[in-house]
């Protein structure tokens, strides 16, 4: 059996996820060895079957909105048994791109682990020791006691809590390992940059200007008056009342790196002009798309990392 890398996503990160699955194939030199799969929430109807329902989530019951932006995140548990519990898995979020050549990463000795990732950063990595599961290499044969829609139907009933199970806090400790943080670079671009993470979700490149489509954390374990105050907002107001926009990325580097790939698909057909206008109608894409490729210099040829030459051109 090949080796996979998933890629998750919804409706309104489609235009992510094909940069990324593009951007996979792109920088490697061994793409015959894998395959790539978007995994995308559509295509699962346990998820549109709980829309609007509440589940459990960080000890607060939320309600199910198949049209948050991070409605996906789920479907990462799903890859071991798509694989038939056999092989070698990778599972990315739609806003990680690729710098480099992802079987370095399929192909490496995980030492027996059954999972390596890294951890998340500030509070919820040094404070709650939550583990980033938005880039996973896994070994499929030890992950049989993972099923994804069991546990997602368990939210619905308050038996399981959504946020141990994505910070992979219900996994025997023993059986994860961690890999270099560049396989998993938390907006941060440098020459050592395997994958680049867009992570924080108000600066994501091509979503500047859009109304806020995603909801917020509700506990802060730090400062909990925080919380209280957008439990209050959202029970008030509604899921998105006074959340802003999206605001551009404070780095252009990252932001000319991916609008060099979406450049890249547009020319190649991986998107088409019509797809591209269609999700800037839904408001899935700025606005201004279009002006910002005309003024995107091209990227060098793979396998020269992208930023060497977009630091020239910023």
């Amino acid at each position: 059996m090949k080796a996979c890398v998933f890629i998750q996503t919804n409706h309104k990160q489609i235009t992510g996820a094909i940069v990324a699955r593009y951007a996979l194939r792109r920088y490697s030199q061994n793409n015959d060895k894998f395959d790539v799969q978007l995994l995308d929430t559509r295509d699962f109807p346990f998820f549109a079957a709980r829309e609007g329902q509440e589940y459990l989530r960080d000890g607060v019951k939320r309600v199910w909105l198949n049209d948050d932006l991070q409605s996906f995140t789920p479907t990462r548990f799903m890859p071991p048994k798509m694989m038939g519990f056999e092989g070698r898995a990778v599972v990315i979020d739609p806003d990680i791109f690729a710098t480099t050549d992802i079987w370095e990463l399929l192909s490496r000795d995980m030492g027996g682990k059954a999972i390596m990732c890294r951890m998340r950063s500030g509070p919820k990595g040094l404070v709650d020791k939550c583990m980033a599961s938005s880039v996973m290499l896994l070994d499929c044969a030890q992950l049989t006691h993972w099923d994804a829609e069991a546990k997602f139907q368990a939210m619905f009933e308050f038996t399981q809590d959504y946020q141990p199970w994505i910070c992979l806090k219900e996994e025997p400790r023993e059986s994860i390992g961690f890999f270099e943080p560049e396989w998993n670079d938390f907006d941060k671009f440098t020459l050592d940059t395997k994958m680049l993470h867009t992570t924080r979700r108000r600066t994501q490149p091509w979503k500047t200007g859009l109304p806020t489509d995603w909801r917020p954390a509700e506990r802060f374990r730090l400062f909990p008056p925080a919380a209280w105050v957008l439990r209050a907002r959202r029970k008030l107001f509604g899921e998105y009342a006074f959340l802003g926009n999206y605001k551009q990325h404070p780095d252009r580097n990252q932001e000319m790196f991916f609008f060099g790939l979406l450049k890249e698909c547009l020319e190649n057909g991986e998107i088409t002009e019509a797809l591209l206008r269609e999700e800037m109608a839904k408001n899935h894409v700025r606005h201004d798309a279009f002006e910002v490729l005309a003024q995107t210099p091209s990227l060098p040829p793979a396998p020269q990392h992208p930023l060497s030459a977009l630091a020239t051109a910023a």
